[in-house]
């Protein structure tokens, strides 16, 4: 794939909500006294890390790819199984459970390091816990590339099909609306019913799109390695998941080119260089690596 790809166009979707603010509330628990009450629902919104709203990469990917009222994913979008699979193996690495063999002396490339087992500690996750006892239960370890495949069926090899993860989607859906986020429903298509999820707390959708569209402009900093790495793992894996321009298409058209032009920066970095600096994480840049190789 090339890692420029679908960053040209825009496409306004009735879908897609028209505001990345709706919600914080007028709130005065702000720890600042002198603080006014606009800065106080600013953070409000920014604080995505609440009990109550806190998702994990898989849940916020498929968020941005939900249809706020029809509750699935655009049926054209072949990227996203992909992706999701992407976000666990970055979500095991983000939680010290797994890491990339060391380069050696050869300086091993990203795509070919194998992922190996850092700790077994289960994370409370199911489908992180359940990834995690696929790579543990592995010998020898394979790739990231490798796993993308397996977890998400895409493999030739009939004897690794046992790794695939079943109804991702779905079961991040559940999680979402166990969390509140979405609601379900069902909705009938002529020759069958299927189980929807439509939104039910748009407050938290928009928070992810204002987060999002904020890291990319107000917030920018022209160094990869001072952007959060879970920040910087969601802006490439909804790339990657083509779901990015979900979040984008509310802007005006100078922020949205200004969005876009630094997404572009971050697809054209020189993924092994970031791998080697101090205080990166490898599995971050080996998934990015894998989906743009």
């Amino acid at each position: 794939m090339n890692r420029s790809e679908g960053l040209v166009r825009r496409v306004k979707t009735r879908d897609t909500d028209s505001n990345g603010g709706g919600g914080g509330g007028g709130s005065s628990s702000s720890q600042y006294g002198d603080a006014e009450n606009k800065n106080e629902q600013e953070e409000e919104l920014e604080d995505c890390d609440s009990k109550e709203t806190r998702l994990t990469l898989m849940e916020e990917v498929l968020l941005l790819g939900l249809k706020d009222k029809e509750g699935y994913t655009s049926f054209w979008n072949d990227c996203i199984s992909s992706g999701l699979r992407g976000c666990i193996l970055i979500e095991l690495g983000l939680r010290g459970r797994v890491e990339l063999e060391r380069a050696g002396m050869r300086r091993k490339g990203l795509c070919t390091r194998k992922i190996i087992l850092k700790s077994d500690t289960p994370t409370g996750d199911v489908l992180l816990d359940e990834a995690l006892k696929h790579v543990k239960e592995t010998d020898p370890p394979e790739t990231i590339q490798n796993w993308i495949e397996y977890l998400s069926g895409e493999t030739w090899n009939p004897l690794k099909l046992r790794y695939q993860l079943k109804n991702v989607r779905e079961r991040l859906a559940k999680n979402l609306v166990e969390k509140g986020v979405l609601t379900t429903e069902k909705q009938n298509f002529l020759l069958f019913d299927m189980t929807t999820h439509p939104l039910n707390d748009n407050v938290i959708k928009c928070r992810l799109v204002k987060k999002i569209q904020d890291s990319v402009l107000t917030k920018w900093v022209n160094d990869p390695q001072r952007i959060d790495k879970r920040m910087l793992a969601l802006i490439l894996l909804a790339h990657a998941s083509d779901v990015l321009e979900n979040a984008f298409a509310p802007l005006n058209d100078d922020d949205y080119e200004l969005a876009m032009r630094r997404v572009r920066e971050l697809l054209d970095l020189d993924f092994e260089a970031e791998a080697a600096k101090s205080n990166s994480n490898e599995v971050i840049w080996a998934v990015f690596a894998a989906f743009t190789k």
